[in-house]
């Protein structure tokens, strides 16, 4: 009884929290009508923040990914000085609140802050652009690669690593062909996590951004937008959008443990 009483308790409450939210968001978004919906994703400010959002993430997912890679590696095969500070440095941007991520960047890079002038004489534009909507994002997203590779690497040794060394690999070589090919699933895993993470961010963001609609307006803060508009229909369709692209990670991240079950039984 204990046992299916905990069943039936985690199911509510998944039901409650997690389930109830994206149905709701969903029914609002088709209040008007499937085809009122489609037709405010043709505005071309709900456009901008669309292409805006894919951008920033394609360019966060990137530059993480790499980061993410070189680090984990790093910090899994060597001990040195200071090992333990970064890893607590990696930690950061899971502790700290993005709107103040945000507001670090502006006096950084502001117009009163401590480079932001002489970056606007240079016609260098970094807080109220997408450089700075970029920055923001790369901050909070920065620790999914590097904390879900490091553990995998760790336990893979180095054993085959320092002999592909031996027998004269070069670095690349030994990553590409010996670290990577076992560590794809986590791999993918924190690949993944980042897009989540990138697509959905807000406060950092919204610091950062100026709120500029057409220009420096995520999908986020499009939404965020309509709805202090009082545009319920666009906002939701937006957030039912935002929510589908988001899912979509979710839903590849558990694929490969899903298809190894599934050739386990086969076998």
């Amino acid at each position: 009884m204990t046992r299916y009483g905990l069943w039936v308790a985690s199911w509510l409450f998944i039901a409650v929290v997690l389930v109830t939210p994206p149905v709701m968001v969903l029914s609002e978004a088709l209040r008007d009508g499937i085809g009122a919906s489609v037709a405010t994703l043709a505005d071309p400010d709900a456009q901008a923040a669309i292409w805006l959002t894919l951008k920033v993430t394609v360019i966060t997912v990137a530059v993480n990914t790499v980061f993410g890679i070189l680090a984990a590696w790093l910090l899994a095969r060597f001990r040195f000085f200071g090992r333990q500070a970064l890893l607590a440095l990696l930690e950061l941007p899971l502790s700290m609140s993005p709107v103040v991520s945000g507001l670090v960047w502006l006096l950084l890079f502001g117009a009163q802050g401590w480079f932001g002038p002489a970056l606007e004489r240079m016609n260098i534009h970094i807080a109220f652009a997408v450089p700075g909507i970029v920055l923001a994002t790369l901050f909070v997203t920065l620790p999914y690669v590097v904390r879900t590779l490091l553990p995998v690497m760790e336990l893979q040794g180095r054993d085959a690593e320092e002999a592909a060394f031996l027998a004269g690999a070069s670095f690349r070589q030994v990553l590409w062909h010996v670290s990577l090919p076992g560590v794809w699933g986590a791999l993918l895993s924190g690949v993944l996590l980042t897009t989540a993470r990138a697509l959905g961010e807000f406060g950092a963001v919204s610091v950062v951004s100026g709120h500029i609609p057409g220009e420096t307006e995520t999908m986020p803060l499009h939404i965020e937008n309509l709805y202090n508009g009082y545009q319920s229909v666009a906002a939701f369709t937006m957030a039912a959008l935002l929510g589908i692209m988001a899912l979509g990670a979710v839903v590849l991240r558990s694929a490969p443990a899903w298809f190894a079950r599934r050739r386990e039984k086969t076998l």
